[in-house]
């Protein structure tokens, strides 16, 4: 697997993760992916025990302004899986179900204390 890029990339779709250790991450996502798949692809550990089924909260992410408004709401089962998420807060969201577009291109988020792999 390739390392995970630290540079923007010149031109298409590219999503920037904050890592627990500060360190930004610029990665090339494929159209389409949530953005849950392009940070575990990439190989950046997260935990997202339950693949992407918006059941478990393991990939709470908290996006940056003012990107969190420009992302679809949340759904009622988002909310819901947030609401028992210890550090939860605006603008917490569980990034399984956050689609990657050329809409939301240099999206920004962070990834959450206890939200690592084990």
């Amino acid at each position: 697997m390739e390392q995970a890029p630290t540079q923007t990339p010149p031109d298409g779709i590219f999503l920037l993760v904050v890592d627990r250790r500060g360190r930004e991450h610029a990665l090339p996502p494929i159209d389409g992916w949530h953005v849950m798949e392009v940070i575990r692809e990439w190989g950046i550990g997260l935990k997202a025990s339950c693949g992407g089924a918006c059941a478990c909260a393991g990939c709470h992410v908290y996006a940056d302004q003012p990107w969190a408004e420009r992302l679809r709401p949340p759904t009622t089962e988002e909310e819901d899986r947030l609401d028992e998420t210890f550090g939860a807060e605006r603008p917490s969201r569980l990034c399984c179900q956050m689609l990657m577009s050329s809409e939301i291109s240099g999206l920004r988020v962070h990834l959450v204390p206890g939200s690592e792999a084990e």
